[in-house]
């Protein structure tokens, strides 16, 4: 993947509650296209939306929102649907464009680097990083966006974000960091209960051997992160980009000499906060005290 050096990409809000102006983009015709094709082959085949949905292990809602372009299909939905429909394979052949659709235009780019990238390094200040949070926490976040998501909008934020956490799994498998500021592990966003999950979920994901999570305490009083969130990939080809977001415009970087300050950054960032095994328990200090 080329890019651009200092160009600006639609990033915005990567994993936050993404503040930009909406949700409208390529991917959007592809979704309709999609649902168009899905309800021509339903009608030929004569059934109705419940009928066809119950067939598939899917509800009559779900049909309905799929055809209108309003959500985007998981493969086990084309794979059921082209079987049932006996569509010959047109309808799962469909999967790769789904999957593209899937993540919203403005964290595209981003997610290619990521499902890319040999190791991950990132730092978050507000809200726990978007690759680390549960399906509640980041609903929660899309639900507090302003000016406001419809549900569906919010269902479609969703799905993309915890789309891409499937790098945990990637094989072979990346090393990935994390330096979360103390407050993203105490602002209760969406409430105590999800924030309990949240705070178990990290637990969980800090046993894995390729993921290290560092806590930055509140009383430190030097600190490198001062200029806001980042984040530094190193792709397979041995290349480094960048990330840096902010209100409205976040970048992806790779000109040298600004990755290079971003990775000057990050690694005193890390030297700076708890070590892995000092942050896990602290995460679990945290978690009791709730």
């Amino acid at each position: 993947m080329t890019i651009g050096e200092g160009r600006n990409y639609t990033t915005d809000g990567a994993d936050g509650p993404d503040w930009d102006s909406g949700l409208e983009d390529d991917s959007t015709s592809v979704m309709k296209t999609v649902g168009r094709q899905i309800k021509a082959w339903r009608e030929a085949a004569g059934l109705t939306q419940a009928e066809f949905g119950s067939a598939i292990g899917y509800g009559e809602e779900m049909v309905s929102k799929v055809e209108r372009g309003v959500r985007v299909p998981k493969p086990a939905f084309l794979d059921n649907a082209d079987r049932v429909l006996e569509a010959g394979g047109r309808l799962a052949a469909m999967k790769p464009d789904v999957a593209e659709a899937r993540y919203p235009k403005k964290v595209r780019d981003l997610t290619k680097l990521e499902a890319e990238a040999v190791e991950l390094g990132a730092y978050s200040n507000h809200n726990m990083h978007g690759l680390l949070q549960t399906e509640d926490y980041a609903r929660s976040l899309f639900g507090m966006r302003r000016p406001t998501y419809t549900e569906d909008q919010i269902d479609r934020q969703v799905e993309g974000r915890i789309a891409r956490q499937m790098v945990f799994q990637r094989q072979p498998t990346p090393t990935l960091a994390f330096v979360l500021e103390e407050v993203t592990l105490r602002r209760p966003l969406g409430g105590k209960d999800v924030l309990r999950r949240q705070l178990d979920h990290l637990l969980e994901i800090g046993k894995l051997r390729h993921v290290e999570i560092q806590v930055m305490p509140t009383d430190r009083e030097d600190h490198a992160g001062m200029g806001g969130e980042l984040r530094v990939l190193k792709l397979g080809d041995g290349s480094t980009v960048g990330y840096s977001e902010a209100q409205l415009t976040s970048r992806l970087i790779s000109e040298p000499r600004e990755v290079q300050i971003l990775e000057l950054r990050y690694g005193i960032i890390r030297s700076q906060a708890l070590t892995p095994r000092e942050s896990l328990a602290f995460i679990k200090k945290v978690r009791g005290e709730i």
